[in-house]
């Protein structure tokens, strides 16, 4: 991979996260990337953006629409040919996957 398809890479990345900010759970005033909900993030040359992320709990009110929500923005990035959100288990969800803000937001500390 060329040091050009690498930079490309790591701006769609930066794109992908500043996206996935915008996004909030309904039920608790954090986005989804804050919240610890995106477990892994992977772009390609071509644009194909993979997601791996979880819900709060697999009775999630939101199970069916945030992801297809989470999908259809990252798409709408210019970089982006094709997005593909995977909900995952494994690791369950926990407070302890939230970032230090996602935890000050709460008031956690």
């Amino acid at each position: 991979m060329s040091e050009n398809d690498q930079e490309k890479m790591e701006k769609i990345l930066d794109k992908v996260v500043d996206v996935l900010k915008t996004i909030y759970d309904p039920e608790i005033p954090v986005n989804i990337y804050d919240l610890g909900l995106v477990y892994e993030i992977n772009a390609n040359e071509l644009g194909v953006v993979d997601i791996q992320m979880t819900l709060t709990s697999p009775a999630c009110p939101v199970a069916e629409s945030l992801p297809k929500e989470v999908q259809d923005r990252v798409q709408a990035i210019k970089e982006v040919t094709a997005a593909n959100v995977e909900i995952v288990w494994d690791p369950p969800w926990s407070q302890d996957l939230m970032s230090e803000e996602g935890r000050l937001e709460l008031g956690l500390f």
